[in-house]
C-alpha cells in the first residue's frame, strides 16, 4: 500500500486544495470529515500523518467542531491549518481569543527560528508572503511548543512541538497566494511524517485495474460514453481491465461541437476497439427540445431523455451487471462534508443525475479517488490522445446551453458549431488552449443591423466566451490581446452566414457563471 496522509475536514472552502498539494508532492491523501474519525477508522486507513484543515468556526463556541481524542493519542505527526492551530491549541493547552485584529488576504510572516517545515523553503530572520483569512487567533501556545513565525496580526503565525512532531500555522499553505506553501506542505508530508514519493498515475492506473477485476469479475459492464473527459478516461481504464466484458453506450443528442461525435466513435471503436454502440438520437432531443427557451427546462428535457435512451440501448445490449460512472472525488467529499446540507441552487448540474433505480446494477467507479487534474493525468498514461484528454470542459445538454432564451434548431446548431470551430481554431493557432480553463461562443437572442458587401443584413449576435480557473468555482475573464479579438470576429462574420456582430464577455465568475445558462 501506497504511503498516505489524513485530511481532517472542519469546513474549510479550500481544504481540497490540502489535497491537491500534498498529491503533487507524490503521496497520497484522503480527506474525511472530522467527526467521522475514530481510532478504528484511523487504524484501518493507516496514515502517516494527518492535517487538520482551516474552517469556518470558532473554537470558543460552544459546540465547537473539535478534533477527537484518537487523533492526539495515535503518536502521528499533525499539521495544523488557520482554524486547525487553533483547535490544536485550544484542545492542548494555550489559549484562543476573538476581538483582536483580523487578518484577511495578503501578509507578511517574519521567521523567528528554523522547524522542520521551513527546510528549504524559509530562513531565520526572512519575511515571507503568505494568505491569512481568520478573525480568532492564538495567543498562548500549549507547554512544549515553540513559536517560529509571526505576523502583525497572529503573534503566533506557525509554532512547532519538535518531539511530538506538532506543527500549526494560522495561514493557509494551500493557497497559491502563500508561494512557498507547496514546499512547505511537502516539508510535512516527506520529511516530518517519511512518506515515500510513490503516488503516480501508473501505481494508479495498476492499482485500480486489479481493483476493477476483482469487483466486476465475470459480470458485464455498461458506461455512458460522452466524450468528455471524464467518461473516457472511464472507458479506457475499463476496458483495459475487462476487456469485452465492457460495453459503452454513445448517445449522440444532437447537440456536441463539431466533429466531436465522429471522433468519439473513431477513438473508441475504430483505435481502442472497444464495444461501442453509437445511439444517433438527435431527431428525437430536437423534437423535444422544439418550441423551448426556459434554460432550466432544457436541462430536465436533455438529462431525462439520456436517460431514456441510455436505458433504451441497455436493453438492447442485453443488460449488464455493473454501471460505470466518472464520479470524481470533489463529487465524494462535497456528498460527505460534515457541514453538508442543501445549497442554493444557481442552475441544475450540467451533468446527468443518477440512472432509475428500476435498472438494478452496481455501481462503478474507478475515478472516484481522483481530482479533475489527475483524471487527465490517468488519460495520458492509458493513451488517450493530447485533445481528448485535454479538452475544455463541456456541458452535459451540450450546444443546447449556448443557445440562450431561444428555440433549438438545426439552423442555429450549425451557426453556432462553425463559429465555434473557427474560435477554437484561432485560440489553437495562437497557442493559448491550454492557457484557458474554458473558451466557447454563444449564440445570442439578439439579431442585429449590419452592411456586408452593399447591402443591409439583419443577423444574429455572437459572444465569446473564454475563462481561466483552477477548478471553475471562480473565473476570470481570458485577456486576449485586441488584435487577437479582432482577426477571430472577422474570420467567422467572414465565414459564418448568419452572424453579422461579434462581442466578448468579460464578467468574471462571480459575479456571472461560466457558461450562461
Amino acid at each position: 500500500m501506497t504511503d498516505r496522509i489524513l485530511i481532517l475536514d472542519f469546513g474549510s472552502q479550500v481544504t481540497q486544495l490540502i489535497a491537491r498539494r500534498v498529491r503533487e508532492s507524490g503521496v497520497y491523501c484522503e480527506i474525511h470529515p472530522f467527526n467521522k474519525v475514530t481510532a478504528d477508522s484511523l487504524k484501518s486507513f493507516g496514515p502517516k500523518g494527518l492535517i487538520l484543515s482551516g474552517g469556518p468556526s470558532s473554537v470558543l463556541d460552544a459546540n465547537a467542531p473539535l478534533p477527537p481524542a484518537c487523533v492526539y493519542e495515535s503518536g502521528l505527526p499533525i499539521l495544523g491549518i488557520c482554524y486547525g492551530q487553533q483547535s490544536m491549541c485550544h484542545q492542548l493547552g494555550g489559549k484562543v481569543e476573538s476581538g483582536h485584529e483580523r487578518e484577511f488576504g495578503r501578509a507578511y510572516v517574519d521567521i523567528s527560528d528554523d522547524c522542520a517545515l521551513f527546510h528549504g523553503a524559509w530562513a531565520k530572520g526572512g519575511r515571507e508572503q503568505v494568505w491569512m483569512s481568520h478573525g480568532d487567533r492564538v495567543t498562548a501556545i500549549p507547554p512544549g511548543f515553540r513559536s517560529v513565525a509571526t505576523s502583525e496580526g497572529a503573534p503566533f503565525a506557525a509554532i512547532a512541538n519538535d518531539d511530538k512532531r506538532y506543527y500549526a500555522v494560522q495561514f493557509h499553505p494551500e493557497v497559491v497566494h502563500t508561494p512557498h506553501g507547496a514546499k512547505l506542505l511537502a516539508n510535512f508530508v516527506h520529511g516530518v511524517c517519511g512518506c515515500k514519493n510513490d503516488w503516480t498515475m501508473a501505481a494508479f492506473r495498476a492499482q485500480e485495474i486489479a481493483k476493477v477485476r476483482a469487483q466486476v469479475g465475470p459480470g458485464r459492464v455498461i458506461c455512458g460514453l460522452s466524450g468528455g473527459v471524464d467518461s473516457s478516461v472511464v472507458a479506457a481504464l475499463l476496458h483495459e481491465a475487462i476487456g469485452d466484458q465492457l460495453t459503452c453506450v454513445f448517445v449522440d443528442h444532437g447537440l456536441m461541437r463539431m466533429g466531436e461525435a465522429e471522433q468519439v466513435v473513431n477513438v473508441f471503436r475504430d483505435r481502442f476497439n472497444i464495444n461501442l454502440v453509437h445511439c444517433d438520437a438527435s431527431d428525437l432531443f430536437l423534437s423535444k427540445l422544439a418550441g423551448m427557451t426556459d434554460p432550466e427546462l432544457k436541462r430536465k428535457t436533455i438529462g431525462g431523455l439520456f436517460i431514456d435512451v441510455f436505458e433504451a440501448e441497455a436493453k438492447k445490449v442485453g443488460g449488464a451487471d455493473f454501471l460505470a460512472q466518472g464520479t470524481l472525488y470533489p463529487d465524494v467529499i462535497e456528498s460527505v462534508s460534515f457541514i453538508g446540507g442543501p445549497s442554493v441552487t444557481i442552475k441544475s448540474h450540467h451533468n446527468v443525475g443518477g440512472l432509475p433505480t428500476r435498472m438494478n446494477m452496481k455501481l462503478v467507479e474507478p475515478l472516484r479517488e481522483l481530482f479533475k487534474d489527475e483524471v487527465r493525468a490517468l488519460g495520458r498514461e492509458l493513451g488517450l490522445p493530447e485533445e481528448m484528454v485535454g479538452r475544455h470542459p463541456f456541458p452535459g445538454p451540450g450546444l443546447a446551453i449556448r443557445i440562450p432564451g431561444q428555440e433549438i434548431t438545426r439552423d442555429k446548431l450549425e451557426i453556432l458549431r462553425k463559429a465555434d470551430a473557427i474560435y477554437l481554431e484561432e485560440i489553437r493557432n495562437a497557442g493559448l488552449y491550454d492557457a484557458i480553463w474554458q473558451a466557447f461562443a454563444v449564440l445570442l437572442p439578439v439579431r442585429t443591423v449590419g452592411v456586408m458587401g452593399d447591402s443591409r443584413s439583419y443577423d444574429y449576435a455572437l459572444a465569446l466566451r473564454a475563462v481561466t480557473s483552477t477548478d471553475g468555482m471562480t473565473a476570470d475573464f481570458y485577456h486576449f490581446d485586441m488584435n487577437f479579438l479582432g482577426r477571430t470576429a472577422n474570420r467567422i462574420i467572414n465565414e459564418v452566414k448568419g452572424i453579422n456582430r461579434v462581442t466578448f464577455d468579460v464578467t468574471s465568475k462571480p459575479p456571472g457563471t461560466i457558461e450562461w445558462e
